[in-house]
């Protein structure tokens, strides 16, 4: 079993939480990177060239996420 899926067979289904503890801004990258069992300076990469790369557009997806979670 991979370090990822630790969760018995049947159990409860994981769920998004922002991660204060170890969030820069908003905790929405810690708490994307703490569901999928990454590092979170992966996703602060991914949103840093996406809101560049995609004119911002990540900037709106981050705001959504913030408002919408927790």
């Amino acid at each position: 079993m991979s370090q990822v899926d630790q969760r018995p067979v049947g159990g409860p289904p994981k769920k998004f939480h922002l991660d204060h503890s170890n969030g820069k801004i908003a905790g929405v990258c810690a708490g994307i990177a703490r569901y999928f069992g990454m590092d979170p300076l992966v996703i602060r990469l991914v949103f840093g060239v996406g809101a560049i790369a995609g004119f911002g557009s990540f900037i709106l997806i981050y705001l959504a996420i913030w408002a919408l979670a927790d």
